[in-house]
């Protein structure tokens, strides 16, 4: 059973700052493709990012690239999104999933959940 148990979020201002992490249970981090994902009121579920096993095959969002860091760390079973010049329109619940398939970046290639973590930007 995969576990995912997101923390990190928060209220913060425009131009500030928020680290999510993504705590998973076992060795899923070094055995599933791992992504973040965020949900607006209203809208539906988009893709964020996702890190990759190796250096440039990260992949990220058009509106994150150059603001967001996305990271892994398998001994410590934990995805790191680092998330910097946040803009209103980054006010969602961010969820931390993985997958079976290769740097997936639809929410149906994605098997397994967190429960999310709300993050609030503010004007």
């Amino acid at each position: 059973q995969v576990q995912l148990v997101e923390s990190g979020g928060g209220l913060v201002q425009a131009g500030g700052s928020l680290r999510l992490s993504c705590l998973t249970s076992g060795r899923t981090v070094s055995s599933y493709t791992m992504g973040w994902f965020r949900q607006a009121p209203g809208k539906d579920r988009e893709f964020v990012a996702a890190p990759g096993w190796s250096t440039g095959s990260t992949v990220y969002a058009d509106s994150v690239k150059g603001r967001f860091t996305v990271s892994r760390d398998n001994a410590n079973n934990t995805v790191y999104l680092q998330m910097n010049s946040l803009k209103p329109e980054d006010t969602a619940v961010y969820y931390c999933a993985a997958s079976r398939q290769w740097m997936a970046v639809r929410t149906t290639s994605y098997e397994f959940w967190g429960q999310g973590t709300q993050v609030t930007v503010s004007s």
